[in-house]
């Protein structure tokens, strides 16, 4: 069943790009934006990962960390975090564990949905948005949230 708004997040311990270990916990304390995407490296995938990039500055400002995650493994996290210089983790979720535990859906069956999800300080969901074509949208919609947060 997927999360949805007011839930809070599972509990998850997964490797980034760097080989480090991020769980739940480390991020507490701060709104977390978590976008699921794809595959490294695709037009879409990048587009969407270098606009949390661009706008990375403005997320700290908001008080918020970034966090993307899909299938890949390290080496392909770290090539394309390299390549884009993203200043933020990517979680390596192989085996789709954390993206069946969101319920992030599938795109026809076939292929791995792109969602983002906003959550709060205490670890709660307070923004879903799920496009699949357009990844930029996805970072607007972040920020507004956020900016919500703050009124």
């Amino acid at each position: 069943m997927a999360l949805k708004i007011g839930d809070e997040i599972p509990d998850f311990s997964l490797l980034d790009q760097s080989g480090q270990c991020r769980s739940k916990k480390d991020f507490k304390g701060k709104p977390l934006i978590l976008f699921f995407y794809p595959k490294d490296d695709t037009p879409g995938c990048t587009v969407e990962a270098c606009g949390f990039r661009d706008k990375y500055d403005l997320f700290k400002i908001l008080g918020a960390r970034v966090c993307g995650i899909s299938n890949g493994n390290e080496e392909s996290h770290l090539k394309f975090a390299l390549k884009n210089k993203l200043q933020y983790p990517l979680l390596c979720d192989k085996d789709n564990i954390l993206r069946k535990l969101f319920g992030v859906p599938k795109f026809l069956g076939l292929l791995d949905g792109r969602v983002t999800y906003v959550i709060d300080s205490k670890g709660i969901i307070r923004h879903i948005f799920e496009d699949l074509i357009n990844g930029p949208a996805h970072i607007k919609e972040a920020i507004s949230v956020l900016k919500d947060f703050q009124n």
